[in-house]
């Protein structure tokens, strides 16, 4: 068991629902994610991450024990309906019942704008009731680079932070936002790494949004010598700051090339290098297939 597999979390979305830009394939078959989560904890591999927003995860979690007991888990509250904070904790608690488990590792605020102004107060006060009582061990928050994860840190204090970093976007490194949050002791898992897959995806198979930045993907990949993967994975692992890169896969076959890119030997790239300041290619929500 590498100290690489121990960083990784295993991310759950194409458990539950058709999702990332490169697959092709559509949501996992139960019988693939059952295999998949079967080699990730023979690995080494203790944490899932998951949300409730994530089609069939939380539940498909639950279906697939014994497999899924290897794993601690981390899920996401449903966005927060008007000021109504106790619906929120219901979800919560629904999603430990989804899980098949009494109670989860952590729970964090998936969009954090529903932590501005006086319903955020209400609503964190409502996770910190759900770790009080031992539903779930810590909570914390899933934010974006525009959410000023640094400022949302310092008024909640979280355990954990979730927040997008890879070798493309590496804004939370350079802004010194991951230096940051490590130095007030909250845990980071960063996830995106692979950007929903854009890293691998060929020029060709570019939603028109994205056509313009062809060029500069392809260049990325040259100075990667083709591998992308390795490139991606070992940039993340190579950030102290990260306690967990949190990744999906949609096949056994991509698990498993994962698995021996993290142990493979670093390529000790030119990290900086690869970032993008695209806004367009650093926001997925500007990504529509059938074009802008």
């Amino acid at each position: 068991m590498s100290a690489e597999m121990r960083r990784i979390a295993l991310g759950t979305a194409q458990l539950g629902l058709d999702y990332g830009i490169s697959n092709a394939g559509g949501q996992v078959s139960r019988r693939e994610a059952r295999a998949i989560l079967a080699d990730a904890a023979g690995r080494g591999v203790d944490l899932l991450d998951t949300a409730a927003a994530y089609g069939e995860a939380e539940a498909v979690i639950g279906a697939l024990r014994p497999e899924s007991d290897a794993f601690a888990v981390v899920t996401k509250t449903i966005r927060l309906p008007g000021d109504d904070a106790a619906a929120v904790a219901g979800r919560a608690r629904a999603s430990l019942d989804r899980l098949g488990r009494p109670a989860a590792e952590a729970l964090l605020v998936h969009a954090a704008a529903d932590l501005a102004g006086r319903a955020g107060d209400a609503l964190w006060r409502a996770l910190a009731d759900l770790k009080a009582e031992g539903a779930y061990r810590r909570i914390g928050i899933s934010a974006y680079a525009a959410d000023d994860p640094a400022g949302l840190a310092r008024r909640f204090r979280p355990d954990l932070m979730q927040v997008p970093v890879s070798l493309l976007d590496q804004r939370l490194v350079r802004d010194g936002t991951l230096a940051a949050l490590a130095a007030s002791g909250v845990e980071i898992h960063a996830r995106s790494l692979f950007l929903q897959g854009l890293v691998f995806l060929a020029p060709e198979r570019l939603p028109p949004a994205l056509a313009h930045a062809g060029p500069a993907l392809a260049a990325r990949r040259d100075r990667a010598g083709g591998d992308m993967l390795g490139a991606a994975l070992h940039f993340g692992l190579a950030l102290p700051e990260v306690a967990r890169l949190v990744v999906g896969v949609t096949s056994l076959a991509e698990w498993r090339a994962l698995a021996a890119a993290a142990a493979a030997p670093s390529p000790g790239l030119d990290w900086p290098a690869f970032a993008l300041d695209d806004a367009t290619v650093l926001n997925p929500a500007a990504w529509r297939r059938d074009g802008p």
